[in-house]
């Protein structure tokens, strides 16, 4: 790894590839074509710190079922890239960053997302949500992974809700996030959360259940097609009231924009569970019955909204493809174009961009420029170049510069369990992990690794 440039506070680094690593590469490459795993295992016995095998062995194992050699080999990787980091290189800093179109790069933010989802599935949310704040660190502006649309659910599984509520708050005017399905009603049921919490005095209590209220009719009402499905989810049958509506009924989740449903489907796959609780499905039902009073009287903002989903949501760019295919959710990637889905979806395909900023120094040439993958930034990717949304006409379509506090990951939370919460469950029947998985995120490798 090399320092390429520091500047305003932030530093860009990148990793580089010796002779020798490159040849590994190149036969790397032929054996993912070859379609055969044995043929990387072979390559492993001579280069045993080789990280796109590492990984590509990985998924191998885990469809296997073999998950704890499918964990090994991941943070076998991190392990490896971990003693080529350059001394001035700090994962918990937030400002230092890596360029995805750098071919180079890209491996590291994928072991990063794999060792992430280990985590989450072993129980460890608070651990898995400094990791996803980790990726989201090092290319906060074009957040190649989308790790926007995961941030917000690790963030309610760790109960960590005055962060969900910070990040909001804070990246909504120029992020736009409340146009997310995820955050749209995420957001919400944080507050309403944090009003069920007894520790808080009574004022604060009221006024985050009335900040609760307001937003998930807001979301309610940008998204209605989002109701039914949550609903059929969580085993609950609505009334007839609500069903037989034609806002909520059928027709709203029929007339989604594609890429809408595509969001939707990612949301409703991954969080649903966390709105099975009683007490927040008496919420959500009088919410619910307070949104048609509005739509019945003809509230101007029902209009408002579905001309929004009509101009807003068109196509979605390959970062959020690649996150679909990443979180391998059923709902989501059968909701991928049948095309991208295929290209998508063949072996080594899913980390490359559509531009990279350096050649590919892998045996075959350099990759040709094409049309550079937008940013996770709705008014951006999923409008129309010649429409433009009321509602992002007084909201600057430039990223700024983020705060680095809240990308700054703690180092006891990174590299080890960080004391998960052993209380009660709270949403669902979520596993809760043992004692022996409280430092689920500490890799441990014995030997040397040779220089990279």
């Amino acid at each position: 790894m090399r320092l390429l440039e520091s500047k305003k506070g932030l530093s860009l680094f990148a990793f580089e590839h010796s002779e020798e690593y490159q040849q590994a590469q190149h036969k790397f490459l032929v054996a993912v074509e070859s379609m055969e795993p044995n043929n990387i295992v072979v390559l492993l016995q001579t280069s045993p710190y080789h990280v796109d095998s590492l990984l590509q062995l990985s998924d191998a194992c885990r469809f296997q079922e073999d998950q704890e050699m499918a964990r090994d080999l991941v943070e076998r990787a991190l392990y490896s890239m971990e003693c080529a980091f350059h001394p001035l290189f700090s994962l918990t800093s937030g400002a230092c960053r890596l360029d995805y179109r750098r071919p180079e790069n890209r491996s590291f933010y994928l072991a990063l997302y794999k060792q992430m989802s280990f985590l989450e599935k072993r129980g460890c949310p608070r651990t898995a949500l400094e990791y996803c704040k980790l990726i989201l660190s090092l290319e906060p502006d074009e957040d190649p992974l989308c790790m926007l649309l995961l941030i917000d659910h690790l963030a309610l599984r760790a109960r960590n809700y005055e962060y969900l509520i910070r990040l909001f708050q804070e990246w909504e005017a120029h992020r736009n996030l409340s146009q997310l399905p995820n955050f749209a009603f995420s957001v919400p049921l944080a507050y309403f959360l944090l009003s069920q919490q007894t520790d808080l005095p009574e004022h604060e209590q009221s006024s985050a259940r009335e900040k609760a209220s307001l937003l998930i009719q807001q979301a309610l009402t940008m998204f209605p097609g989002v109701l039914l499905p949550l609903l059929e989810y969580c085993s609950v049958r609505p009334d007839a009231t609500v069903s037989a509506h034609h806002f909520f009924g059928p027709n709203a989740e029929i007339s989604q924009p594609p890429a809408l449903s595509q969001l939707v489907s990612l949301y409703l796959g991954r969080s649903h569970f966390l709105w099975k609780e009683p007490a927040t499905m008496s919420w959500l039902e009088e919410s619910v019955h307070r949104v048609l009073q509005a739509v019945d009287a003809g509230d101007p903002a029902v209009e408002a909204c579905e001309h929004r989903r009509k101009v807003l949501y068109q196509r979605a760019p390959r970062n959020i493809h690649r996150h679909v295919i990443l979180s391998e959710i059923k709902e989501a990637v059968a909701a991928l174009p049948p095309v991208r889905r295929e290209a998508e979806m063949e072996m080594g395909a899913l980390c490359k961009p559509v531009t990279c900023t350096a050649p590919e120094r892998r045996g075959r040439g350099t990759v040709s420029p094409g049309v550079t993958a937008l940013p996770l930034q709705p008014r951006r990717f999923l409008s129309p170049s010649n429409v433009q949304a009321p509602v992002c006409q007084t909201k600057s379509c430039q990223p700024w510069k983020h705060d680095c506090a809240l990308l700054s990951v703690p180092v006891a939370k990174l590299y080890h369990g960080g004391g998960e919460t052993r209380g009660r469950s709270g949403w669902g029947s979520e596993p809760q992990p043992g004692p022996q998985q409280a430092d689920a995120g500490c890799a441990r490798h014995d030997g040397q690794l040779p220089p990279q």
